[in-house]
């Protein structure tokens, strides 16, 4: 049996006077995800809002355990790989 493992992280980045500010830190952190962890990413939510990001990782994992330790080392190199401030997170898994 196979699950999805899904991330939602709420970014605020109060230093983003503009959206082409935000955007250039959101393609980042996504490259770099879609990279290192070889998963999908992407922005998901307040795409007009300049100093809020919204964006959400998936990914297929083989159980429960990988899964919970997916979410950690993402969560990690989210806030090790980005300048702004993790204000939620999300996590599901089904």
């Amino acid at each position: 049996m196979m699950l999805i493992s899904a991330i939602k992280v709420t970014l605020y980045l109060p230093w983003a006077h503009s959206l082409k500010d935000k955007r250039m830190v959101v393609q980042s952190i996504l490259a770099k995800l879609r990279h290192h962890f070889h998963l999908s990413a992407a922005e998901v939510a307040r795409q007009d809002l300049h100093q809020t990001a919204v964006i959400a990782t998936a990914a297929i994992v083989p159980d429960q355990k990988t899964a919970d330790q997916l979410s950690e080392r993402i969560i990690h190199f989210i806030e090790e790989n980005c300048e702004a401030q993790i204000t939620d997170i999300c996590t599901e898994i089904r």
